[in-house]
């Protein structure tokens, strides 16, 4: 029995000291833990803290309006419209006769694509339809009374001109039937702007306005004569001489409702170079009511271009196409220029110029008067050679120098 009793006690005594052992690991274990989650503490991210407001507070917490807080202004919002404006779109015979196919069909991309794939790269594009639109129908005539195919608006159209003025000297060639059908057409093409002849005093009294990259645009044209024929009806074109208020009124109410103006003139000595003043003084008064971009044309040479104020006016484009036979005349000019709208924090606009640019073109063609003709095609100068036009390069110098006559502010190239 003695030694029983000694064994059971020596057992028991083991049983604890392990007990002891156990106890004491766990210890030291959670120690160890809770010292290496301290060292590492440090790395893991805090925590966000979720704060709550009384709402009967908000009102007195909030900053005034107009306090100087001291952070950063937000920049402006801006938006920008890329502008292309070209010259008078005068289809002589030879033009359409030039461009006509066997089966009936006109084929104006020989002749004017490689101008057109300047104009396709900006949002808007202008040109001047010098001749009456008035379609096969009534039978296509040139020089002296003009009639035009359709085909050739359409052609224009399907290359991104969406500004069209038809307010000009022949406007009336065709008669009032010529100006319903030329209206007609325009006005069945998505997305264009035609300005100029009317078929009645509703599209007379209109504003017509584009909206593009966020800014709203008008679009007015008005000319000074139809070369003696007299409308049938009063709205049937917009005439500026004798109607100058009704003209700069409605640039005016343009220029409230709209970021910026556009205006067309048709106007100017016919085959000068120089500027009249008539040209000058319009060309002030239409600033000064609005306008932003005066583009003129009619005397199928180019005109000095020159900035009134923060506007800018091309007194004339010359001729886009046309067959006229003196190398003058079938040169034309180009432009291009961004209208920028910003809109300031307190919410009012401001509208500036920027990447004001032109160039020039040239009209090829081949035979002589009284002849028709042929081969018409239209060479921005960027791609002319003396095989185009004999002594190309003191040419277009001459003619850029008339481009800056009044005004050297432009960039010359990169239309």
């Amino acid at each position: 029995m003695p030694t029983k009793k000694r064994r059971r006690k020596k057992r028991s005594v083991n049983v604890r000291n392990l007990a002891i052992v156990l106890i004491g690991a766990v210890v030291l274990l959670a120690a160890g833990i809770f010292l290496i989650s301290r060292i590492f503490a440090g790395r893991e991210p805090a925590k966000p803290v979720v704060e709550t407001i009384d709402p009967s507070e908000v009102a007195e917490t909030k900053e005034p309006e107009n306090s100087d807080s001291g952070k950063e202004e937000t920049p402006s919002d801006e938006s920008r419209v890329s502008l292309f404006l070209s010259g008078d779109g005068l289809l002589h015979e030879s033009v359409y006769e030039d461009a006509y196919n066997a089966d009936g069909t006109f084929n104006f991309a020989k002749q004017m694509d490689r101008i057109t794939a300047i104009a396709e790269k900006y949002d808007l594009e202008f040109y001047n339809q010098e001749t009456i639109l008035g379609g096969t129908e009534l039978g296509l005539s040139g020089f002296p009374t003009f009639n035009s195919p359709q085909e050739f608006g359409s052609y224009m159209v399907s290359k991104g001109f969406n500004l069209v003025s038809t307010a000009n000297n022949h406007c009336l060639d065709a008669g009032f039937t010529g100006v319903t059908n030329s209206r007609n057409f325009w006005n069945a093409q998505k997305g264009v702007l035609m300005q100029g002849t009317n078929t009645s005093q509703a599209e007379y009294d209109e504003l017509a306005v584009t909206e593009v990259n966020g800014m709203k645009i008008a679009f007015l044209a008005y000319c000074e004569n139809t070369n003696g024929i007299y409308p049938d009806y009063d709205f049937e074109v917009n005439y500026f001489p004798g109607y100058e208020e009704q003209m700069l009124a409605k640039v005016r109410q343009a220029k409230e409702q709209c970021d910026a103006v556009i205006v067309s003139m048709h106007w100017g000595t016919e085959y000068s170079f120089e500027v009249n003043e008539t040209q000058r003084s319009l060309a002030r008064q239409l600033a000064e009511a609005g306008a932003d971009v005066i583009v003129g044309n009619h005397v199928h040479v180019i005109e000095p271009f020159e900035w009134i104020g923060d506007s800018v006016c091309f007194y004339a484009m010359g001729n886009l196409i046309s067959s006229q036979i003196d190398t003058e005349n079938r040169i034309g000019m180009m432009a291009g220029l961004d209208l920028v709208k910003t809109v300031n924090e307190d919410g009012t606009t401001s509208v500036k110029i920027e990447n004001l640019r032109a160039d020039l073109h040239y009209t090829y063609l081949e035979g002589e008067y009284p002849a028709l003709r042929t081969n018409i095609q239209v060479y921005p100068f960027t791609e002319v050679d003396d095989s185009v036009l004999p002594d190309h390069q003191s040419i277009y110098e001459q003619f850029k120098a008339i481009i800056t006559n009044l005004d050297q502010n432009i960039q010359i190239g990169g239309v």
